[in-house]
């Protein structure tokens, strides 16, 4: 069965923006672009418009991709210490001479939404709910829940061990908590008989970045099967083509249930910023 991620999505969106409209005072969100990056100007494009559609204020700051490190922390020093700015969000990458680590520390992390301050990763660690997860994990522990896939006891193998996805999902998942209770397996580049371990996997969740990278092989009859990779191939015609990491042809004819890409995690993801912009302007009050 395949996991409808753009109508998840679409349902709680509906259910972000109804509480959006009993509120007296509307959720805003300050996006600083740095530079004219394509790719970061059509993420930020689809941002705009999903906060757009939610009664959420918008505010693009688009600087220089040739700002100081120095000015630019202290444009985001002058967005913590704005009241009138619920949540702040660094489009990333950022340019080779800025270094993200830092930009990322210097958010306040109560308005940190995408979840990557380390004050936010401790309390995930901990399980703080206070915190802000990053939205694609917390996206794809929805996305689970929301399909009635019930992962309390389940192995949960994550392909993948990134700061954005694979670091914080396995937190996430193991948590004492609804939703969660998962036994999780990080399998990476280094990992030896990698095959033999995603082949045990209730749950496969693929976030490593290489196309088509799980095969049919890899998995074992009815698991379930989260795909979190966008891969962008040129065609023999010139075309581009948007993968995601599992070869969803042939996992999909084993699998019990598989999400697509595009449609799947995707979708998720802009689910789970409104949610946290909400959750910033409510811990606010």
């Amino acid at each position: 069965m395949i996991i409808d991620g753009k109508q998840v999505a679409s349902k709680i969106i509906k259910e972000i923006k109804d509480k959006i409209s009993s509120l007296q005072t509307k959720p805003s969100i300050s996006v600083i672009l740095v530079g004219n990056n394509l790719a970061s100007q059509t993420y930020v494009k689809m941002k705009k418009k999903a906060c757009e559609n939610t009664d959420i204020n918008f505010k693009l700051i688009n600087l220089d991709d040739k700002i100081s490190q120095e000015d630019l922390i202290k444009k985001i020093k002058s967005l913590n210490e704005d009241k009138t700015v619920d949540s702040i969000l660094i489009q990333m990458p950022l340019p080779k001479h800025i270094d993200p680590t830092k930009v990322i520390n210097s958010i306040d992390p109560s308005k940190d939404v995408d979840g990557f301050h380390p004050v936010n990763v401790g309390k995930l660690l901990i399980g703080d709910e206070t915190g802000f997860v990053s939205c694609t994990p917390l996206g794809i522990k929805s996305l689970l829940e929301e399909s009635n896939i019930d992962i309390k006891g389940k192995h949960v193998v994550i392909v993948g061990r990134s700061n954005i996805v694979g670091k914080p999902l396995f937190a996430l998942l193991i948590q004492k908590a609804k939703g969660a209770n998962a036994t999780v397996t990080v399998v990476h580049s280094e990992t030896k008989n990698l095959k033999e371990i995603t082949k045990t996997a209730d749950i496969l969740v693929a976030a490593i970045g290489i196309a088509k990278f799980i095969k049919k092989d890899m998995i074992k009859k009815n698991a379930v099967v989260i795909d979190v990779g966008i891969n962008h191939e040129v065609q023999k015609d010139g075309t581009k083509k948007i993968f995601g990491d599992v070869d969803f042809e042939n996992v999909s004819k084993i699998a019990s249930f598989i999400t697509p890409v595009p449609g799947g995690v995707g979708p998720m993801t802009i689910a789970m910023l409104l949610s946290n912009i909400l959750k910033s302007h409510i811990q606010k009050k």
